[in-house]
């Protein structure tokens, strides 16, 4: 018996693409343990039909995830993933304080095969992943003062890359169980909030946006909802 999932809500959709705000415990594509619960594209083919992912979340992720609804949007979006030409920025809420306001990582990342899943930093044997990263704020509303919100670009897009690079920095996510420190937290902070592509049908530039839930719930102030933009 399959766990109950939380609910996915869609932020756009036309006869292309799925645009959805994945929840944290989802899995972005068929999991390998019948204990997981079904993926995004299996818990929305009834409403929407046949889906395909276009990239990958990690399951503890939230945010943004563009499903494709034929066989040339997945094609083209694939290669627009491929090519590095898709934008995208995650938030992420640390434990710790960052020494400088930012800067670019450039950390090789392996497979760590004594333990897996995880990845680890592997200067010899590891694949190129680079990360930018920018302080917005000390995180208000939070079991303690040292904490941090952080906002993440990846130039690459190796598994567990944003979590390990933190890590790294000393700056492990909250809930994050497999590269920080245990704490209570119900969830992994980490949320994908923006992401810019060229439309499959026609190639002009949209971009999509989603409010971290975790940040929300910090907050008193109202949020707009996400919508889909032009980019200019």
């Amino acid at each position: 018996m399959h766990p109950i999932a939380p609910a996915i809500r869609v932020i756009h959709d036309d006869d292309w693409i799925l645009v959805i705000d994945k929840p944290s415990g989802i899995p972005s594509v068929p999991a390998l343990s019948p204990f997981d619960p079904p993926s995004v594209c299996e818990q929305l083919a009834d409403a929407w039909g046949p889906l395909e992912a276009a990239h990958r979340l990690d399951r503890d992720t939230s945010g943004l995830l563009i499903l494709a609804r034929t066989t040339l949007a997945r094609r083209q979006l694939g290669l627009q993933f491929e090519s590095r030409l898709v934008r995208k920025r995650y938030r992420a809420i640390v434990h710790g304080i960052p020494r400088c306001a930012g800067g670019t990582l450039h950390l090789p990342l392996a497979r760590d095969f004594d333990r897996p899943p995880r990845w680890r930093v592997d200067p010899i044997l590891g694949v190129r992943a680079v990360t930018r990263w920018n302080v917005i704020s000390p995180a208000t509303g939070f079991a303690t003062s040292n904490q941090s919100v952080i906002e993440l670009e990846p130039l690459t897009g190796r598994s567990h890359q944003l979590r390990i690079h933190l890590a790294w920095m000393g700056l492990p996510i909250i809930g994050d169980q497999l590269y920080g420190s245990v704490d209570h937290a119900h969830r992994l902070h980490l949320h994908a909030e923006w992401l810019a592509i060229a439309h499959p049908q026609d190639g002009r530039p949209v971009e999509f946006f989603s409010h971290p839930i975790f940040e929300m719930q910090s907050s008193t102030g109202a949020k707009a909802p996400p919508e889909l933009l032009p980019l200019f």
